[in-house]
């Protein structure tokens, strides 16, 4: 029996017993230096798993210097797919002395009929696995695991109903007797709610009597979620609309209401009550120490296997009610409906998970007149610093005039940068298009991105230019082979992460789409039949992995380890699969590349 270990994908997807029956079916060989394991063509007559040593995948119609796709080291698996596929696609050649681990055909076939989910792994796509790393990582994180399967259905209260007619009197009767602290108020062809708060303030501080019809008070503005819709998402929801309790509808009926302390009842850490802290503060002080706690967050989301795109969605909702909250501290109310705060590139996208540099700016209304903006504008750009948001290096800040205008001068702006097309007005509007509000009026935001999609949407020599620079950056895999030392790495931020996130954001210029996160616009132009809807779904799996790679990094920085590799990633520190899944995901980086500049002719470029 060889031993061998097994304890990694996809040989977890078996019992023991399975495991037992590749132990007793390996063998070991040794291939020398050079020596073709598995030629082109050549039909697969075992898997193997390497033991020690390096084996590089090689396209022989490929010129010399491109002809290396991929590169296998100790703990890697190959030839599985040419046993399904009949032969071998590629040239598998040892680049220095190998031992290997060696499963014969017959064996390999016997595992596949006993255990279809070993052999659905190697016919998977990119999306598919990367879920399976994620339920690997979250094994043990009982509680968040639980957490995000949770639907909120399983939440919801019933719903409470009164009509519009009642009183007052009659809605603090039936909250007193049903122990709750809101109402869905029924009116003609619509629905409302008030809260134990709004009776108070319209008792109080408004001209109502016990007799006021409550309708008076009710809010019409309701955030709704499905029943089968994950708790998590009803979670983001409330976050992100400033809100503690949301309207649970299948289509046109009404099935309950979820409450946020319902919601927040479902986390067993601290660490996850920072929305509340957030929401709760009153002062800057109360906000700073609820905005500190937001990497604690980020490391406990990880730590349990929680899906990236969940964990983004959560910490640009908490990232811009923080903003939010520093805004009404700095800026006069009177202004809040003249002027709009947004933030841009990777904040403005959603795509920024620990807090990094200010990219902000002001719109204001034609017509606003602030004589102090400057000053309330330098005022916030220094609290948001006190947050932890460190200043812009390129000056890309509220703070500076350049960045704040009117709607009509930021329309003047785009104009000009479109006609410039040099790099700096690329960069420009690049960050414009990724702009999201946080904070005043949305509206005058979104006035300048409609000025932004009608100057540059059908400008095809423009789109040309924008789309150039997401071919700026090479894709890394024919480096993988030298990367032998740990201080060396891969930039996964410029092979990986900018060509998706900059490719996808021409396109999405290109067809007006109005979302600013890349996977929200892969989503868009998935529906818009713009991606394949695979193919766009293994770009977000890609993009997911290599921020997630990213992330730890930065996390370990945090922690004062390996301080100078944010956005670099040493493959021999990653697990087997993960070098699996790195591989894929740049191989669909590469295939992306190519499409752009076939569809934006970036080949005589």
């Amino acid at each position: 029996m060889v031993e061998v270990d097994l304890s990694q994908l996809p040989f977890t997807l078996m019992d023991e017993a399975g495991r037992d029956h590749v132990r007793r079916g390996m063998d070991l060989a040794y291939f020398d230096r050079d020596e073709i394991i598995l030629e082109m063509g050549q039909a697969g007559e075992s898997v193997f798993l390497i033991h020690k040593g390096e084996v590089a995948e090689l396209d022989p119609t490929l010129p010399a210097a491109s002809a290396r796709i991929g590169h296998y080291t100790a703990g890697d698996l190959f030839g599985a797919i040419s046993i399904l596929n009949g032969k071998s696609r590629y040239r598998f050649q040892a680049e220095q002395e190998c031992l290997c681990y060696v499963m014969p055909k017959a064996l390999f076939t016997q595992l596949c009929r006993h255990y279809p989910p070993f052999e659905q792994f190697f016919k998977q796509s990119l999306s598919h696995k990367a879920r399976l790393l994620t339920e690997k990582r979250a094994e043990g994180g009982v509680t968040m695991a639980g957490f995000m399967l949770a639907k909120v259905n399983e939440c919801m209260r019933e719903p409470l109903l009164i009509d519009a007619s009642k009183s007052i009197h009659d809605a603090v009767r039936q909250l007193y007797d049903s122990h709750a602290d809101s109402l869905l108020v029924a009116t003609a062809g619509s629905l409302g709610m008030v809260t134990k708060t709004d009776l108070l303030n319209g008792l109080v501080l408004g001209n109502c009597t016990q007799a006021t019809p409550v309708e008076a008070l009710a809010n019409v503005s309701l955030v709704t979620v499905a029943p089968e819709q994950y708790l998590f998402e009803a979670l983001i929801l409330m976050t992100r609309h400033k809100v503690a309790r949301v309207v649970v509808m299948e289509g046109e009926s009404v099935k309950g209401v979820v409450e946020l302390m319902d919601v927040l009842s479902f986390f067993s850490s601290r660490s996850y009550v920072v929305s509340l802290q957030v929401e709760q503060a009153n002062s800057l002080e109360a906000l700073a120490a609820a905005s500190q706690r937001t990497p604690e967050l980020v490391n406990a989301l990880m730590v349990q296997g929680v899906k990236l795109r969940f964990a983004m969605d959560l910490l640009a909702a908490l990232n811009g009610r923080i903003m939010s909250k520093a805004w009404s501290f700095t800026v006069p109310e009177q202004y809040h409906t003249q002027s709009c705060l947004m933030v841009m590139g990777s904040e403005g996208r959603g795509e920024q998970i620990l807090k990094t540099d200010q990219d902000n700016g002001l719109i204001l209304a034609d017509d606003c007149q602030w004589p102090t903006v400057a000053e309330e504008m330098n005022t916030l750009t220094e609290t948001l610093i006190q947050l932890g948001y460190p200043p812009c290096p390129g000056n890309i800040m509220v703070s500076n005039p350049e960045w704040v205008g009117t709607v009509s001068q930021w329309k003047n702006n785009i104009t000009k940068w479109v006609n410039a097309r040099d790099g700096d007005s690329l960069m420009k509007l690049a960050i414009l298009l990724d702009s999201h509000g946080v904070a005043g009026n949305p509206a005058l935001l979104d006035q300048v991105r409609e000025a932004l999609f009608e100057r540059c949407s059908h400008d095809e020599l423009l789109l040309s230019y924008f789309a150039r620079a997401a071919l700026r950056f090479s894709t890394p895999l024919t480096l993988f082979g030298s990367l032998k030392k740990p201080q060396h790495g891969i930039d996964i931020k410029k092979g990986g992460i900018f060509p998706i996130v900059h490719g996808v954001r021409t396109m999405a210029l290109e067809r007006r789409i109005n979302a600013t996160s890349t996977l929200d616009r892969l989503d868009a132009l998935a529906a818009d039949g713009r991606l394949d809807r695979r193919f766009a779904d293994d770009l977000g799996e890609a993009l997911a992995l290599f921020t997630e790679l990213r992330l730890r990094q930065q996390l370990q920085e945090l922690d004062n380890v390996n301080p100078k590799r944010t956005n670099r990633v040493v493959v021999q520190e990653l697990s087997s699969l993960e070098r699996d899944l790195l591989r894929e995901a740049l191989r669909i980086v590469k295939d992306f590349k190519q499409r752009l500049s076939h569809r934006y002719h970036l080949e005589y470029s």
